[in-house]
């Protein structure tokens, strides 16, 4: 970010300049990032209903015409230089029947429950590609047990087995891969209100949604982000593999729409056949989302991953571009800025790791405080609701987060506190209270 910033007027503001503050605090407007590119007449309509001035970030501002028809970030834009994105507007999202679901269990009872769940959604996944790779037809009623499982754990508590996929340790990117994102696509499908049938029916199309690669050439994919147009051809069949596989094997006719339609994208850029807008399923496209969220942010070799919040501005600036709008604004108030399991530092310098986020206070997460200011770390871990610690003071007194930090950061380690409560370090009562 620049830094020289002015004052403006909203009705001065024009398509391409850089918002990074507001005259109201940002968790009480809609926006759901702490500064965005303005796009559109539309989004300067948007902000003359909530503000009278904003802070504009002179450096950042972007030339007009990239805006006419949004196009990406420079670190994940595919078309080519002068080339735009189209861009595709339709009404919002219209979930049948929605659920309401309320959060029935804490943490620590969560957590307990939710033991072994992950290993066990592991075992089976690594089952069906032995299946697969053996030609088989794979057996996915042991896969399909532990995907209800998870969801069921999601209705009670989206925390609890999203802190244990994020603070794992685990060497397997393609495993861990598949299991993040199937607990993303579960978070935003709570958050949305799907039917719990639906919702084991987006897990278990997460957990496949790879599965062609099987049958790709194992340096291929050590190659993945950087192939070349012969390669990039070959790499894209592995959707039509694997949803075709699926369909030999009798696999509900729902999970495989997810399998064949998680990389087709909102405007019709993606693979593999190029369908956009209301042709992707709607399963599909929380799919897609939640895949492209996590390879954002997952490190592995040869890839510097980005800060959660990093990838929340990404997706922000791909709405009605990559992705549908309002399922972007959902996805990131069901995760938050900072999502549960992020390293993150404070504005004083203390460190920690977020233990939740309300939607309401996307800014504003409850952290487990792991080191002072000057970065030591502290003798026992504290909790700081950054929400109710900054309710009633002054602007210039409020905690809030700097920035995200690369897991490992002086060997900064939630998993050294048990999190459970049983021969804690700190108390869980902080926790789960205000």
């Amino acid at each position: 970010m620049g830094v020289s910033q002015k004052k403006v007027a909203v009705h001065d503001l024009q398509v391409g300049m850089f918002v990074s503050d507001l005259d109201r605090p940002w968790h009480t407007t809609p926006f759901p990032i702490q500064g965005f590119y303005i796009r559109s007449q539309e989004e300067i309509r948007s902000l003359t209903t909530h503000c009278k001035w904003v802070m504009v970030d002179v450096a950042e501002a972007r030339q007009t015409e990239d805006y006419e028809e949004a196009s990406a970030p420079a670190f994940s834009r595919r078309v080519s230089r002068g080339k735009r994105a189209d861009v595709l507007q339709l009404p919002p999202l219209q979930v049948k029947n929605p659920v309401r679901y309320e959060q029935t269990t804490d943490l620590k009872k969560e957590l307990k429950a939710c033991t072994g769940l992950l290993s066990d959604t592991e075992d089976a996944l690594q089952h069906v590609i032995r299946q697969v790779r053996s030609n088989e037809f794979p057996d996915l009623r042991p896969l399909s047990a532990v995907t209800q499982r998870m969801a069921e754990s999601i209705t009670r508590n989206p925390d609890a087995l999203l802190w244990l996929a994020r603070v794992r340790e685990h060497d397997d990117y393609t495993y861990q891969h598949a299991l993040n994102t199937a607990i993303w696509g579960l978070v935003c499908g709570r958050h949305l209100g799907l039917q719990p049938g639906l919702l084991n029916q987006l897990a278990l199309g997460c957990l496949l949604a790879h599965i062609g690669k099987v049958e790709l050439p194992v340096e291929l994919l050590e190659q993945e982000h950087r192939l070349d147009a012969e390669g990039f051809a070959l790499y894209k069949t592995y959707v039509e593999r694997g949803a075709s596989k699926l369909e030999e094997a009798g696999v509900s006719r729902a999970v495989v729409s997810i399998v064949r339609g998680h990389r087709e994208r909102h405007n019709g850029s993606g693979f593999p056949a190029g369908v956009k807008g209301d042709r992707i399923p709607l399963l599909a496209k929380i799919a897609g989302l939640v895949d492209c969220y996590e390879s954002l942010i997952a490190p592995r070799p040869g890839y510097t991953p980005l800060s959660p919040a990093q990838a929340v501005a990404h997706l922000f600036e791909q709405r009605n571009v990559e992705f549908q709008a309002d399922l972007v604004e959902q996805f990131i108030q069901s995760v938050g800025i900072y999502p549960t399991g992020t390293l993150v530092e404070l504005n004083d310098g203390q460190r920690g790791v977020v233990v939740s986020h309300s939607p309401a206070r996307r800014l504003w997460p409850k952290v487990m405080v792991m080191t002072d200011q000057q970065h030591q770390p502290l003798r026992s871990a504290k909790i700081i609701n950054l929400a109710t610690y900054n309710e009633e003071r002054e602007p210039g007194e409020m905690l809030q987060v700097e920035g995200c930090l690369p897991f490992g950061t002086d060997n900064l380690n939630p998993n050294q506190y048990d999190v459970t409560g049983a021969e804690s370090r700190w108390s869980l009562r902080k926790l789960v209270g205000g």
